[in-house]
């Protein structure tokens, strides 16, 4: 029984082969207008940070009865590369490295596991602690970076502004995170003077349950009618510093404004948080995350004219400002290795025409963009963007793609001087040669393999470059073996 040939098929059915061709060609333009691009291909960030806060505590404090204990807890995971702790006043911080050959899948069990286990010890730590608060996020990055400033704007006015904001971009397409950074704890101060106190016969612990009482959100009722249901509320909680200054205080058999015995002010918690300032003004800053799979020259657009029209509903004299633009880097990142790829595809034709001919040459030379169009194409399928390790990798693979279309067409211009038609002449071509190019390919491809399967950080962010290597070398060999043949008949 005589075997399927492909490339006899394919100049059996001309009409479908050249559909093929110009559906993969348009199809190919497509998927690269669609593709994501980033600066970095998206790998897993295996780090995470313990941070327990514990006020009024020295840093010896600290370490015995806060680290210790969760670093403890931690080592019984066994699945760190190292645990580095930090112990200082009133803080502890301690930072869990994931063993680098765990794969990106066990990561998310892991970060449940190293809270499980902290949690179970939560109950023997001091009483006073706040926290522990864990961070495993580290793997995003803030590439658009806007600041809010207002100068003669109340810090409150800004923060309220800055929220809104934030609620508005989490609508933009492929937003994937949003933080406000430079960020201050609003505090009350309340400086008791003790002499008033003692003249008074006021103690502080009384002051401290008054003011504790009078803030407490309590149990409401309801009030039932025939036909409805009031909820009853109790309003008492403070709502500005001129509430707290004229609360009451109980001394002895008469009253006295809290203001009066105390020094009240409104500021910032003290150690303050890190601050931000853009262009010698205090700012909040506005930073923005993509999220996986998106395109973050699209994105940068699309935030440009959001915050532009963000602009127009701030009131004057605050300003939004651009601080980060990695849009704008990618650009020209992803720029410059589409620059690179194509000089390689121009030189790849010029050598083709010198050395084959004009008419193999022109032959390989349609082949080129096909083939890249159906990588593209395959690319986008499976999710595989454009950055710096898959543009590397096409530019790597662009001088291995065209050897399958030299082998297969040179081998018909040789039977067919030899006297063969353009149907015997690609007969022969597919069984002398289709398969140990498909070998060739394959083994090519192999040579690849060792960075998709190691298990490192490493290799997840290099695998692209396997992935797009053999794409690319299999696409080439069914053009080779497909397209050629048609290709070369006319």
């Amino acid at each position: 029984m005589r075997r399927f040939n492909l490339s006899e098929w394919a100049l059996g059915n001309r009409p479908l082969v050249l559909f093929a061709m110009l559906a993969f060609a348009i199809i190919g333009a497509w998927s690269y207008k669609h593709l994501g691009q980033s600066e970095d291909p998206p790998f897993t960030f295996k780090v995470m940070v313990v941070r327990t806060n514990w006020p009024g505590a020295t840093a010896e404090q600290v370490s015995r009865q806060v680290t210790e204990p969760i670093e403890k807890a931690l080592l019984n995971t066994g699945q760190y590369e190292f645990i580095r702790s930090y112990s200082r006043p009133g803080e502890s911080q301690v930072i869990f490295v994931a063993r680098d050959s765990l794969r990106s899948k066990a990561i998310p069990d892991l970060w449940y596991q190293v809270r499980k286990r902290v949690g179970d010890i939560k109950p023997t730590l001091p009483r006073e602690i706040v926290g522990p608060f864990f961070n495993d996020e580290f793997g995003d990055t803030f590439g658009n970076i806007y600041a809010l400033t207002g100068q003669g704007f109340d810090y409150a006015v800004m923060r309220d502004y800055a929220d809104r904001i934030q609620l508005e971009l989490q609508r933009v397409p492929d937003v994937g995170k949003i933080e406000l950074e430079g960020l201050q704890d609003e505090k009350v101060w309340i400086e008791l003077s003790n002499t008033k106190l003692a003249t008074l016969g006021v103690s502080l612990q009384q002051v401290q349950q008054a003011l504790a009482d009078q803030n407490a959100i309590a149990a409401t009722s309801f009030f039932e009618t025939l036909t409805d249901r009031v909820q009853l509320r109790v309003t008492g909680q403070f709502k500005s510093v001129e509430d707290i200054r004229s609360f009451p205080i109980q001394a002895g058999d008469h009253t006295v404004h809290l203001g009066d015995i105390a020094e009240i002010k409104r500021g910032f918690a003290d150690p303050a948080s890190p601050k931000m300032r853009f262009m010698g003004e205090d700012a909040i800053g506005i930073a923005v995350a993509m999220k996986d799979g998106g395109d973050i020259l699209k994105l940068g657009s699309t935030l440009d004219a959001e915050f532009e029209r963000l602009q127009k509903t701030l009131p004057a004299g605050m300003q939004l400002r651009k601080v980060s633009d990695q849009p704008h880097a990618v650009e020209e990142s992803v720029g410059e290795f589409v620059q690179v790829l194509t000089e390689a595809v121009v030189i790849v034709l010029l050598v083709s025409f010198f050395s084959l001919g004009l008419r193999t040459g022109l032959v390989v030379g349609v082949t080129i963009p096909l083939v890249l169009a159906m990588t593209f194409f395959v690319m986008h399928y499976f999710g595989i963007g454009l950055h710096k390790i898959s543009l590397g990798a096409l530019v790597l693979a662009l001088g291995l793609l065209v050897d399958d279309a030299i082998i297969a067409v040179e081998m018909m211009a040789t039977k067919m001087e030899q006297g063969y038609d353009r149907l015997r002449a690609a007969s022969f071509a597919w069984e002398s040669t289709a398969f140990p190019m498909l070998t060739g390919t394959l083994i090519t491809a192999a040579g690849f393999l060792p960075i998709a399967t190691a298990a490192s950080s490493t290799g997840e962010y290099t695998r692209s470059l396997f992935q797009v290597v053999t794409i690319a070398l299999v696409v080439s060999w069914i053009a080779a073996v497909l397209f050629i043949p048609y290709l070369g008949d006319k």
